[in-house]
């Protein structure tokens, strides 16, 4: 009975997981759905930048605090190990839906391109980061980072086994594609307001300062190849090779 509610609570995670990410696409790309980044009930702006610091805030530390492996160790001390990152996955799902029902929005408009093959490009742009996303997601083990690995290993009787360190295609030309996905799909927009301004920018800040502690946990656990992974590849920068180093 265990194994099969640990295997329903994976799979019910993911699926909460995916719809928050399809909603994602469209919340951020302002497309015909009940609630956008630029849409709903209005408010004064220094409440609305308020609120919309509040959720960011709120997810960046429920998703920074809940990758650090003291949490993961202290945590699991409660629950199966095999649920702890599809816990983490719908925790930082059930925050998005969140975020997205509460976010006040910041209608005014920063800049606006016109011009239909700038349009076209940003689009173009739009969707590449959000595929840049997905494909990065399954280059190192879609099924693994979303917690269904685990719980099926665990339903099957398996032991786990940790993904081998490996930098397959994107990953080599930088380390965090996932995260360069991400930052190109907020900021490439053709009209760009207040309110997606203030998600872009805090996103990004946010991402950048994450990383500096996600890469401080795999050089303590991968060590030197990952430190060697640091010499050689940018952390956000494609098509920028590190020179031989002692330091990333």
């Amino acid at each position: 009975m265990l194994r099969w509610c640990v295997l329903a609570y994976g799979v019910v995670s993911y699926l909460v997981f995916f719809g928050s990410f399809l909603y994602a696409i469209a919340f951020v790309g302002a497309f015909p759905v009940p609630k956008t980044i630029d849409t709903g009930a209005a408010q004064a702006m220094p409440t609305a930048i308020l609120v919309d610091l509040g959720l960011l805030s709120l997810f960046a530390v429920q998703h920074s605090v809940m990758a650090r492996p003291a949490f993961k160790q202290w945590w699991t001390q409660f629950i199966p190990a095999a649920m702890e990152r599809s816990t983490y996955v719908l925790a930082s799902s059930l925050i998005l839906v969140l975020l997205f029902w509460l976010w006040s929005p910041l209608p005014d408009v920063v800049w606006q391109i016109g011009h239909p093959v700038a349009v076209g490009v940003l689009w173009t742009l739009f969707g590449l980061g959000w595929l840049i996303v997905l494909v990065s997601t399954f280059l190192i083990n879609h099924f693994d980072l979303f917690g269904l690995r685990q719980v099926f290993l665990f339903f099957t009787g398996q032991p786990y086994t940790p993904i081998p360190f490996r930098t397959p295609w994107l990953y080599r030309l930088v380390r965090h594609p996932i995260m360069l996905g991400f930052i190109i799909a907020f900021w490439a927009t053709p009209t760009m307001t207040r309110g997606h301004l203030l998600f872009a920018a805090v996103v990004t800040a946010y991402v950048l300062i994450a990383l500096r502690l996600e890469e401080r946990d795999l050089v303590s656990y991968y060590g030197e190849a990952y430190t060697a992974y640091q010499r050689q590849v940018r952390m956000l920068v494609p098509f920028a090779r590190r020179p031989p180093g002692p330091k990333a």
